[in-house]
């Protein structure tokens, strides 16, 4: 049963701009010894240049499976959507921005440099899937430009809501030749600031909690004939 409504002021999180984008990263390239070096793959307790996966997994083109995880810093395996677990944030300062809306109408908005951040590892498995390379976490980098309405006092609020990666290698005669790695993200972002607003509206009480009567406890039925004996 509702009750009397009465003006109230919440403070709440207002959203100024809201946007989603595809953001495209890569494709990340490493290349010969060089690059090799750099992914530092960990094979078997092999490490250095004697873990190359061509050579440690006998592997041509064709029979090698290259799988790529995100990780936080230290190579432990993240969500990706869990909020905070990739970086991303505001960098550097906005500029306005005149634009034009379909309407012909003019309007000022502001241009927000947004830095995304974090890693992932590429393991590199024979056919069977009973040896494996490991590489280091690497690190991508990217910085997306957006041009939001973000007036001061307003802050950024960044995650992701949909995320792949994908490897692929190269091998020539079961030496390291190139590695690539490819990442797609799906940025949600937001403008926000906290507000204070008055609404008209009624308070919120606990329902009545719902008694779950305990069932009556049923006793097995003897066996009357045998149990207990008669005693004579």
């Amino acid at each position: 049963m509702g009750g009397a409504q009465e003006r109230l002021c919440i403070r709440v999180d207002k959203i100024y701009d809201w946007v989603t984008r595809q953001v495209d990263i890569g494709p990340l390239q490493f290349t010969g010894i060089s690059g090799l070096e750099a992914l530092e793959f960990e094979c078997n307790g092999m490490t250095g240049l004697l873990a190359d996966p061509c050579d440690f997994l006998n592997g041509t083109n064709n029979n090698l499976v290259v799988s790529c995880f995100f990780t936080d810093a230290e190579g432990t395996p993240i969500d990706p959507l869990k909020h905070g677990t990739i970086i991303c944030e505001e960098i550097g300062d906005r500029q306005d921005v005149n634009v034009t809306l379909p309407s012909g109408q003019t309007i000022t908005l502001q241009r927000v440099k947004v830095l995304i951040k974090g890693f992932v590892i590429v393991v590199v498995s024979n056919a069977q899937g009973t040896l494996s390379c490991i590489s280091r976490p690497i690190e991508f980098t990217r910085v997306e430009k957006f041009t939001l309405c973000a007036p001061p006092g307003t802050k950024l609020v960044c995650d992701f809501t949909e995320h792949d990666c994908d490897a692929s290698i190269m091998c020539a005669n079961s030496t390291f030749q190139q590695l690539d790695i490819s990442i797609t993200l799906c940025a949600n972002v937001q403008m926000e600031a906290k507000v204070k607003l008055e609404i008209v509206g009624e308070f919120c009480h606990p329902r009545q909690e719902i008694d779950i009567a305990c069932p009556p406890l049923n006793v097995p039925p003897q066996c009357p004939d045998i149990f207990p004996p008669t005693k004579h």
